[in-house]
């Protein structure tokens, strides 16, 4: 069957599901978000023609069409089954909930300040960072001494209201709350890791005070926020991709994740990451927390994902302990 001939027969058959749900009353209580991932984004002809995005306005949350096709869409579990039946749907999986993982790094890796580096090839690196947002006004994302963003660039400064992007942070998306800006704080430290430039006399609370800096500080950056105070969607990964792919981001950073691995076609991050790989670019992916579980508790397994992972450190941070009655403990 032609994929846009199957294409038309989803369309068809969500309308079908639709007017069932009408029919005999289904309720949001049966229904759950899933996400039919149909493979490869079609060709030119069917994307101008198609109309299956508006068809599936009454159910669906996301319709995927940028860098892969798919949607995400509240169902029944019989009409998930329905739909996981036709034979050219690579699968259908319910959305669950990922969660966040956490300026020493480079030093550490032995990337210290004195490594020389090429300014005017790294300001046409863009790092897309998919995480809980920005803050962009952070000194760590200034825009001081930058020129205009690549030519490649396709994407948008999509942040909500009181949100601004600049030369250095050059673009911005949003699929979870109204808002880009980072309110938990991880967005901007994982943003400001990779490619933050470089602020001195930055401490924790006086503590560990130096320089903070990414490392590829001339690089640009933009944000894609998936993640709240509730966690991270499959639904909201699948649409950041989406977009980040189409964007013209070079390499995306991914720290997030289940707390144990899944199949790749159920793996929102591994769908992405794949059509990632096929348009050259380079997915990063944090391992997780939750390594005490054993070795299924690493999170990014997929054999075209980067994975990283931290096994030690090698700072402490050493303060006194005063008790109530005025002694001190070292």
């Amino acid at each position: 069957m032609a994929k846009s001939s199957f294409l038309l027969l989803v369309d068809i058959f969500v309308i079908l599901m639709l007017c069932i749900s009408l029919c005999h009353g289904a309720v949001d209580d049966d229904r759950k978000v899933y996400i039919a991932y149909l493979g490869s984004a079609p060709d030119r002809d069917y994307i101008a023609t198609s109309h299956h995005a508006t068809m599936l306005q009454a159910l669906s949350t996301h319709s995927y069409k940028r860098s892969f096709n798919g949607f995400a869409a509240k169902l029944t579990n019989e009409e998930a089954k329905k739909l996981a039946s036709f034979k050219e749907v690579v699968s259908v999986f319910p959305s669950k909930v990922y969660h966040l993982h956490t300026t020493r790094s480079w030093d550490f890796l032995g990337l210290n300040q004195t490594t020389k580096h090429n300014a005017t090839a790294e300001s046409n690196v863009i790092v897309g960072v998919i995480d809980s947002g920005i803050w962009p006004e952070s000194d760590s994302f200034s825009d001081e001494g930058f020129g205009p963003p690549p030519k490649k660039w396709k994407g948008a400064c999509k942040g909500g209201q009181n949100f601004t992007c600049n030369k250095k942070l050059i673009g911005a998306r949003v699929y979870t709350t109204d808002s880009a800006r980072d309110m938990d704080g991880h967005g901007s430290h994982t943003a400001s890791t990779a490619a933050g430039n470089n602020v001195r006399n930055a401490s924790f609370y006086g503590l560990a005070e130096g320089i903070a800096r990414g490392g590829v500080a001339s690089a640009r950056i933009a944000a894609y926020k998936v993640c709240d105070d509730t966690g991270c969607t499959s639904e909201d990964i699948m649409a950041a991709f989406d977009d980040a792919i189409a964007d013209g981001n070079d390499l995306l950073s991914v720290s997030l994740g289940p707390e144990s691995s899944s199949e790749f076609y159920l793996d929102p991050i591994a769908i992405g990451a794949f059509h990632a790989a096929e348009k050259g670019v380079l997915v990063v992916q944090s391992a997780g927390n939750s390594g005490l579980a054993g070795f299924q508790s690493v999170a990014s397994v997929a054999p075209w994902i980067l994975s990283v992972a931290a096994s030690t450190t090698d700072r402490h941070f050493v303060n006194k302990v005063v008790l109530g009655n005025g002694k001190t403990l070292t």
